[in-house]
């Protein structure tokens, strides 16, 4: 079995119901990779449900999309295969985390993980935090490598089963670790290692399966280093960046590249074998296996994404310069949220829709949710939304993620047609607890890849 399926614990011939993925694989996270031992679950996803509709909302009105029936690969844009810890169908994008051992599934999100009492009132600084080991030219790969290395750390996550390995970022000097959800999710113990070689037990602070994000809390470290937090959304394509990371296990490992595309509709394979959908930035900084949860960072050394996902061209292939990140704007807003409260939050439109039958001309609305924000602005089934503020929707998908990308109570602007002239409709989203992650709609094939995702349903449902 191969180092991608351990990665994914899933047979990589699994079908994900979309006849296009052997023509344009599935990206993944960027996971782990684990020994030879390990054994494949060989579990299959749900089949795509031929309707390509979503089911009636389950639980309260509101969130993001009610979680759809099956599976569905994503829009024209980039899919991930299942996280890689969870024993699920695998595609050929792979989560960044790197699993060693698995032959089974982990714990639930829900209430494995206990609180951490930590000190009120620290909120996420993006102020320089400075470093007396930079001697490099400024705004160089050196200099960033320098600045941000003694910043990120290698998380070890034992399962039920095996261990999976991933990367984190600190957030404080008392020891608050960002990394990914799928990197910490079913874990028994975590252990982490900093850059000076020390090991500390962590504990989940809390989590937030549908931006992909956790919060860990480091025992007995004082006095560590906080990566300074960048801002995404200055991000230029073609801008430099640096990826740092435990790839294959290799700890420190600093590769290089660019933002190769910004609002990049990510699909990855949820921890329920439903499709979860995420606004992304793309890079060729080669990511692989391990990388999950570490800093993409621009050359001043700020951090301006969490490494999260890749596209391989096969089961025993590394990075092929398709890199997955989630915008640290976003990652910021939830990890101040589960730092301050120990949970986070998602935003609610409150629509249903459908992918099939779209054709890169924008989201259709087949239903508005009762007393739902969507509502309340005017939107109405048979609308069409082409664009999310300036970031264009070309289906359901996309509407998804371009709405994840936004904080709950934000006001955001749809442009939408009905058949005749295009209006704007301002939408002041609602909120929802993010307790499970928001999946898109079922039977979907256009996106020419496939795999898993981060996000949740950013419009209704009982996620």
């Amino acid at each position: 079995m191969s180092d991608e399926q351990r990665e994914h614990g899933r047979d990589a011939s699994a079908s994900t119901g979309d006849s296009r993925t052997a023509q344009y694989p599935v990206p993944s996270y960027a996971g782990a990779a684990g020994p030879a031992h390990a054994q494949d679950a060989g579990q299959q996803a749900p089949p795509a449900d031929p309707s390509g509709q979503y089911g009636p909302p389950q639980g309260p009105v509101g969130g993001f999309f009610p979680p759809p029936p099956g599976h569905f690969q994503g829009p024209p844009t980039a899919t991930l295969p299942p996280r890689p810890r969870k024993q699920r169908g695998m595609g050929t994008v792979v989560a960044a985390a790197l699993l060693a051992g698995l032959v089974g599934g982990g714990a639930g999100f829900g209430g494995a993980y206990a609180l951490l009492d930590r000190p009120a009132g620290t909120t996420l600084s993006s102020a320089p935090q400075g470093s007396s080991s930079v001697n490099a030219a400024p705004g160089t790969v050196t200099a960033a490598a320098q600045t941000v290395l003694p910043s990120t750390v290698d998380i070890r996550a034992t399962l039920p089963q095996g261990e999976a390995e991933g990367s984190g970022i600190i957030l404080s000097a008392g020891g608050d670790i960002l990394t990914n959800n799928h990197v910490v999710a079913g874990s028994r113990q975590l252990t982490v290692t900093l850059q000076d070689g020390s090991e500390h037990p962590a504990t989940v602070v809390g989590t937030s399966p549908s931006y992909d994000i956790a919060v860990i809390r480091l025992q007995g470290a004082t006095g560590l280093t906080p990566a300074t937090l960048g801002d995404s959304n200055s991000l230029q394509v073609g801008q430099p960046v640096v990826a740092i990371g435990s790839p294959r296990g290799l700890t420190g490992t600093v590769t290089t590249g660019i933002v190769s595309a910004q609002n990049r509709t990510v699909t990855v394979q949820g921890e329920d074998g439903q499709a979860v959908v995420y606004n992304g930035l793309q890079t060729d900084a080669p990511i692989n296996q391990g990388n999950s949860g570490g800093p993409l960072v621009n050359l001043d050394g700020q951090v301006v994404g969490i490494n999260s996902a890749i596209e391989t061209t096969g089961q025993n292939s590394g990075s092929i310069g398709l890199g997955f990140a989630i915008p640290v704007d976003q990652a910021k807003r939830v990890a101040q949220e589960i730092m301050s409260t120990g949970t986070a939050t998602k935003p609610v439109l409150g629509v249903q829709g459908s992918i099939a039958g779209n054709s890169d001309n924008g989201a259709q609305i087949a239903a508005v949710q009762p007393g739902s924000p969507a509502e309340a602005a005017g939107l109405r089934a048979g609308d069409v939304v082409t664009q999310v503020g300036d970031a264009p929707v070309a289906d359901f998908a996309d509407l998804m993620a371009r709405v994840g990308a936004h904080a709950p109570g934000e006001q955001v602007a749809l442009t939408v047609g009905n058949g005749g002239a295009e209006r704007t409709v301002n939408v002041t989203l609602g909120s929802q607890p993010d307790q499970a992650a928001t999946t898109s709609p079922s039977g979907g094939n256009r996106t020419p890849f496939g795999g898993q995702n981060p996000f949740g349903n950013p419009f209704g449902g009982g996620n």
